[in-house]
C-alpha cells in the first residue's frame, strides 16, 4: 500500500508503525495521541485491499471517503457540499479495533486539528520556497510552524468518522495481516481559516528579524499563500 505523508515530522511514527507490522507484531497503542496523520496523495488505497467497512461494503462508503481514497483531500474539497471549506482528514491505523475506536472517540478538534493545519501550512512553505524554507524565510518560517502547531483555530467542525479494514500482502502475494484504518473528517470555513492564518503571519512578521531578501520572500509568500492551499 502506497503512502505519502505530507510532513517530515511524521517520518519516525510511520517507520515505527510499519516496522512492527513487518515483524509480525501488532502496532497497537491504547489511545493514540501522536498518530494523527494526513495523507494527500491520490490513489492512496486500492479498494481491492479493503476487506470490511463500517458501512458494510466498499460500494456503500461515504461519498467524502470514496473521494478521499480516489483523489486525496483535493477530491473531497471539490464536492459541492465542501465547496467553501478546507477539508482535513485525520488518519490512524492499528490491528486493534478498540484502540482505534478510542482514538476516534477522544479526538478533539481544539487540539488534534492544529497538527493537520500546521502540516498543510508547512507543506505550503516547502512548495513555494526555491531554497530551504529556513534559509528563504528565516525565523519567520520556524515561528509560523511553531505557532500553527499550538494555535486554537476557530470554527472547526468534526463532520464524520468512518473506518475500513485492510489486508496487507507479503512479498509472495499471500495475506500477511489485517488492520483497521480510521478516518476523521474535519472542516473549516475557508474565509475564517484564511483570516486566522493571515493574522498569525502579521503577528509573526512583527516579532521576528529578517534580512531584506527574506523580507521580500515573505511578502511574496503572503500575497499568494492560499493559492493551491
Amino acid at each position: 500500500m502506497k503512502k505519502n505523508f505530507s510532513a517530515l515530522v511524521y517520518a519516525v511514527a510511520v517507520i515505527a508503525l510499519f516496522s512492527c507490522r513487518g515483524q509480525g507484531q501488532s502496532a497497537n497503542f491504547p489511545i493514540p495521541v501522536s498518530g494523527t496523520l494526513q495523507i494527500d496523495e491520490p490513489d492512496i488505497i486500492g479498494t481491492e485491499m479493503i476487506v470490511q467497512t463500517q458501512s458494510g461494503s466498499v460500494n456503500s462508503l461515504p461519498v467524502w471517503l470514496r473521494a478521499f481514497l480516489e483523489e486525496g483531500t483535493a477530491g473531497v474539497e471539490r464536492l459541492d457540499v465542501y465547496n467553501n471549506k478546507y477539508v482535513f482528514i485525520s488518519v490512524n491505523e492499528s490491528e486493534n479495533f478498540d484502540a482505534m475506536t478510542k482514538w476516534a472517540e477522544y479526538y478533539r478538534t481544539n487540539q488534534d486539528f492544529a497538527i493537520l493545519a500546521s502540516t498543510r501550512i508547512e507543506r505550503r512553505f516547502y512548495l513555494t520556497a526555491s531554497l530551504f524554507p529556513d534559509d528563504e524565510y528565516g525565523a519567520f518560517f520556524e515561528t509560523i510552524i511553531k505557532n500553527a502547531n499550538s494555535a486554537e483555530y476557530p470554527g472547526i467542525v468534526k463532520e464524520d468518522t468512518h473506518w475500513i479494514r485492510m489486508r496487507q500482502e507479503s512479498e509472495n502475494g499471500s495475506e500477511s495481516s489485517r488492520f483497521y484504518m480510521f478516518f476523521i473528517l474535519t472542516t473549516v470555513d475557508k474565509i475564517n481559516m484564511q483570516t486566522f492564518v493571515r493574522n498569525m503571519m502579521t503577528q509573526v512578521s512583527a516579532e521576528v528579524t529578517a534580512t531584506s531578501s527574506q523580507t521580500a520572500a515573505i511578502n511574496r509568500l503572503r500575497q499568494t499563500f492560499f493559492e493551491g492551499f
